[in-house]
C-alpha cells in the first residue's frame, strides 16, 4: 500500500488569525491608556465597545461608527500629546544649534522641564546689578528668539529673577524699590521687546516675577549671583493657542493659558 503524503497547508493557521487580532487589539488598548489626557471618558468608552467579542469577556461585536474618532486607531502616533512633545524636541534641538556660541560662553542656558523649552538669559551681559534695562548684547539674543517662538502655537511665559542682593542706589532712582519690582520690570521689559521690536503676537505672552526665590546658583559669589539675575523665557509645554485667538477672530480670556 502507497502512502500519500498529507500536503502541507498554505498560509498561517486559523489560531493565529485570532491571536494576532487579539494582541493587536491589547497594543491599541495599552497606548490609548498612555495618552488618556487627551480622551474624554465619553470616547474612552466608545473605544472600549471595540473590544466586545474580541477578548473572550464580552458578548456580541461592534466597531467605531464613521465620526471624530472614526481615523484615531489609524493615527495613534499623531495624537496631540506626543505631537506637542515631538514639536518642543525640534525647538530644543533648533535652540541649542543658534545659541551655541551663548552656550559655550555660558551667557545661555537651554533646556527642557516639565514646564516645557526653557531659554535662559543669565549674567551680566544682560542685565546689571540693580537695572532692567536691556544691555546693548540682549537684542540680538532676542532676535534668535523671536525667531523661534514665532512659528509655534505655544503661550510663551516670561519670567524675571534677581539675586539676593539689596537694590543698589541707582536702581532705586530708577524706580525700583524691592527686588519684586526688579524681576517684574525685567520680565516686561523682553516681553515688550519681542512685541514692539520683534513683532511676535503678544496674545501669546505673559509675563511673572519671581524675585530672588527661585535661583539657579550660590547668591553667596558673585558669579552665581550674575547668572540669578536672568530671565526665562518658557515656551509651555501642554498650552497651546489656536489660530483663531492668534488671529483676533476668538477672544481670550485672562489666564487662558493655565486653564
Amino acid at each position: 500500500m502507497v502512502k500519500r503524503e498529507k500536503k502541507p497547508v498554505k498560509g498561517a493557521p486559523g489560531w493565529m488569525v485570532s491571536w494576532s487580532d487579539m494582541t493587536t487589539l491589547l497594543l491599541t488598548f495599552f497606548i490609548l491608556m498612555f495618552n488618556m489626557n487627551d480622551i474624554s471618558g465619553k470616547d474612552f468608552f466608545l473605544i472600549l465597545s471595540s473590544f466586545r467579542g474580541a477578548l473572550g469577556m464580552f458578548e456580541g461585536g461592534s466597531s467605531l461608527s464613521k465620526g471624530r474618532l472614526e481615523e484615531l486607531g489609524m493615527s495613534m502616533m499623531n495624537l496631540p500629546a506626543q505631537e506637542k512633545g515631538r514639536s518642543l524636541a525640534k525647538s530644543l534641538k533648533k535652540a541649542m544649534e543658534i545659541f551655541k556660541p551663548e552656550i559655550q560662553a555660558k551667557k545661555v542656558r537651554v533646556k527642557e522641564d516639565e514646564r516645557g523649552l526653557v531659554i535662559s538669559l543669565s549674567g551680566d551681559a544682560y542685565f546689571a546689578p540693580g537695572s532692567a534695562r536691556l544691555q546693548p548684547g540682549t537684542r540680538e539674543v532676542l532676535k534668535k528668539i523671536a525667531g523661534i517662538i514665532r512659528i509655534l502655537p505655544n503661550f510663551v511665559r516670561i519670567e524675571g529673577h534677581t539675586d539676593s542682593s539689596p537694590i543698589p542706589v541707582q536702581g532705586v532712582r530708577e524706580g525700583y524699590e524691592t527686588n519684586w519690582e526688579l524681576s517684574s520690570g525685567r520680565s516686561v521689559n523682553v516681553v515688550r521687546y519681542l512685541s514692539e521690536v520683534e513683532s511676535v503676537n503678544p496674545k501669546k505672552m505673559s509675563s511673572a516675577a519671581y524675585n530672588q526665590y527661585r535661583p539657579i546658583d550660590d547668591n553667596s559669589i558673585p558669579e552665581g549671583r550674575a547668572y540669578n539675575r536672568r530671565v526665562d523665557i518658557v515656551i509651555l509645554k501642554e498650552k497651546i493657542i489656536s489660530k483663531d485667538k492668534l488671529e483676533g477672530k476668538k477672544e481670550i480670556l485672562p489666564d487662558e493659558e493655565w486653564l
